[in-house]
């Protein structure tokens, strides 16, 4: 059965994996190749993701005993490379 948990970890991870591909691949591309079709291919999926993780962590918060500088650490980590990843490390993988 998925849990409400598992839901916000899959969503913390591919929001995660969308932004190190955008960020790390297609803007170099972009900018170096003069290609930005692959901008375009990940900008809506990273972005549909980066808004549910928003969502999601906010409606999380109420299930979990989070600080509120625990929670604003888990809201940064959507806008820094890799930061869902330590998210996950840190304060999900700690939740039974």
């Amino acid at each position: 059965m998925i849990s409400f948990l598992n839901i916000f970890r899959i969503v913390a991870i591919l929001e995660g994996v969308s932004y190190i591909l955008l960020l790390f691949i297609a803007t170099p591309i972009k900018y170096l190749a003069e290609d930005p079709q692959y901008v375009k291919l990940l900008g809506m999926p990273h972005g549909l993701l980066f808004i549910g993780y928003i969502i999601i962590a906010f409606i999380f918060k109420s299930e979990t005993t989070w600080t509120k500088s625990q929670f604003g650490s888990v809201l940064l980590a959507s806008i820094i490379p890799f930061g869902t990843f330590y998210v996950d490390r840190k304060y999900l993988n700690t939740i039974k």
